[in-house]
């Protein structure tokens, strides 16, 4: 087991560290540190979680972690057919990694509120993500003065942007014992480990040594959410990946990703994507009138969650 505490390390001469990823996992457990950290995923699947808040990983997906705000990247990487490669750049570093002085001036007064609402994290998109991406692009290429300037240029970019969207809900208690962390750990890598079956609630509890009714509030304190609805959005997760990407039947797919049957599949996939899998495929592989055909009418669009909540 790893520590779930992690101390991270900055570049001496520069004061945060840049770093780029290339493998086939992101060698992320669930873990907290005392450093904010930007990470850009440029390849990968899987899903990643901060504090109360889950999401399916996308190349393009860019966060900001706050100091002590529990996370974790998992690349999908016991799917059918392999695990996507994953590239990834990120760049670690402490609130006050600037000094005192620089961060005490007025101008990075936006900067230093940034911070602040780092600590439920940030997801970046539209122009903003695009434009810190492409300075991420470039800072692996710079050192010294110039890749400090580019860092400077970053921040101010996130600071002035209204493309940035908090994720853990706003009531969400970070940090917590290094025990229980550990013990969150455990059970994320039980259920990764049996994805292709269906996964008990008490299996789980067993693990940790936790009567049934014990664990499911555990689990909820934890993550915000039940046992058996976050087991459900990582298999639709997957699945999603696997109708875009794979050739396997709808019905493959379904117990590849641990459904007993496919009308519980359909009905999942459903309901947290507003759409049937057929449907899903058809719109992004271009499938034939036949699978269209099997989709059903159209469904209603998926109303919006605030965030760190889930259906």
């Amino acid at each position: 087991m790893k520590p779930i505490y992690q101390k991270l390390t900055t570049a001496p001469e520069e004061g945060f560290a840049f770093k780029e990823i290339r493998g086939r996992g992101f060698d992320c457990p669930w873990h907290f540190h005392s450093e904010c950290e930007l990470i850009l995923v440029l390849a990968g699947g899987g899903f990643r979680m901060l504090g109360d808040h889950l999401a399916a990983l996308r190349p393009g997906d860019l966060v900001l972690v706050g100091p002590n705000l529990p996370h974790l990247y998992r690349n999908d990487e016991d799917a059918p057919g392999g695990a996507p490669p994953v590239h990834a750049l990120l760049i670690q570093f402490e609130a006050d990694c600037l000094g005192g002085g620089l961060m005490g001036l007025p101008a990075l007064a936006p900067v230093l509120r940034l911070l602040r609402r780092a600590t439920l994290g940030l997801d970046v998109r539209g122009r903003t993500r695009a434009q810190v991406a492409d300075c991420m692009g470039r800072m692996g290429r710079l050192s010294g003065v110039r890749r400090i300037a580019l860092f400077l240029e970053i921040l101010d970019l996130l600071a002035r942007s209204r493309e940035c969207r908090p994720l853990a809900s706003p009531d969400y208690a970070a940090g917590g014992s290094p025990f229980d962390q550990e013990r969150m750990n455990r059970v994320f890598r039980f259920i990764h480990e049996h994805f292709d079956r269906p996964v008990f609630l008490a299996e789980a509890a067993g693990l940790v040594h936790l009567s049934a009714g014990a664990f499911s509030r555990f689990f909820r304190a934890h993550t915000g959410t039940t046992f058996p609805r976050f087991v459900n959005e990582l298999r639709v997760g997957r699945a999603c990946r696997l109708l875009a990407e794979g050739e396997s039947s709808v019905t493959e797919i379904a117990f590849a990703c641990g459904f007993e049957n496919l009308s519980n599949f359909n009905r999942q996939f459903l309901r947290r994507r507003g759409v049937s899998p057929s449907r899903l495929r058809a719109a992004v592989t271009g499938a034939g009138a036949a699978d269209r055909a099997a989709a059903g009418p159209p469904s209603a669009a998926r109303p919006r969650r605030r965030p760190g909540t889930f259906e």
